[in-house]
């Protein structure tokens, strides 16, 4: 008995920095960021006025929006992307597959302000590809403008498809080829096999892919700073404007904005897998 005690205590010691680090890095600014949430300007007064301010401005509504709809965009086509590269790449010898995996490890770290300063780089006013197109005169391609909606969903796209793929091949990897050969050997079509057994397969984890991938989008922040600053209207980047910017701080108003943020991610959690257990359910 002694013995069993010693052990769970070496246990929690052992477990103590993981405690120290959720806290101190999750839960405590969760808890600030609840707390100044419901102060007014003054910082001292209780008061439910920044929720408000957020519903009855136009402005910070439409930041919510430009977030959901730019999240929801590039997580959809993220996933596409993701189901045919995953699938590609299942095509290949384990020793290719081991080496295109790597990759996208690699990418799917490649984020933030180094991914946002290499678009500009390439895609800017003056990037390399744009001058390139010129110098080919593509103008179609050189007119792109990195700066408007289609640049920004084309670098959310970037930094959402190798996540997608890494956690999108693992389903593909478990799918086995004697089950297609069955099908095959039974009279049934290829087409059949993936109407009837393979995309049935897939889909609890495109689902459940989408809903990560939407709420990466959503608290992506560096990315879009680096592009384009605080001139588009964007949810993560008036948080950071009201905590941290230059012209007028409102932590309490970020605070409030933070707690919608998380209030639509988890929402977004909620329903995806609300969705996922009716699929599940419609398999069995």
């Amino acid at each position: 008995m002694e013995t069993f005690g010693k052990q769970r205590l070496f246990l929690l010691l052992v477990l103590l920095p993981f405690f120290l680090i959720v806290f101190g890095f999750l839960l405590g600014p969760l808890a600030s960021m609840l707390k100044n949430s419901f102060y007014a300007d003054d910082g001292e007064t209780l008061s439910f006025i920044q929720y408000l301010t957020v519903i009855k401005s136009n402005f910070y509504l439409k930041s919510i929006l430009n977030s959901v709809i730019i999240s929801l965009v590039s997580a959809l086509i993220g996933i596409i992307i993701a189901v045919i590269c995953s699938y590609s790449i299942t095509r290949f010898s384990e020793k290719v597959q081991d080496r295109l995996l790597t990759v996208c490890n690699v990418f799917s770290n490649f984020e933030g302000v180094p991914l946002g300063f290499s678009a500009i780089i390439l895609l800017g006013n003056s990037g390399l590809f744009i001058l390139f197109f010129e110098m080919l005169g593509l103008e179609a391609f050189a007119q792109f403008d990195l700066y408007t909606w289609g640049g920004m969903i084309l670098v959310y796209v970037f930094f959402q498809t190798p996540i997608s793929i890494l956690l999108l091949y693992p389903t593909y990897y478990g799918m086995r080829e004697e089950w297609r050969e069955s099908a095959l050997l039974l009279g049934a079509s290829n087409a059949s096999y993936w109407k009837h057994i393979g995309i049935p397969i897939l889909l609890p984890s495109i689902v459940g892919i989408l809903s990560i991938l939407f709420g990466n989008a959503m608290g992506a922040y560096a990315t879009a700073y680096a592009m384009v600053g605080s001139t588009y209207n964007l949810m993560s980047l008036q948080i950071s404007a009201l905590i941290a910017g230059d012209v007028v701080l409102k932590p309490e108003l970020g605070s409030a904005m933070g707690v919608y943020l998380a209030v639509i991610t988890i929402l977004a959690m909620m329903i995806n897998e609300k969705m996922m257990r009716k699929v599940r359910r419609d398999l069995e």
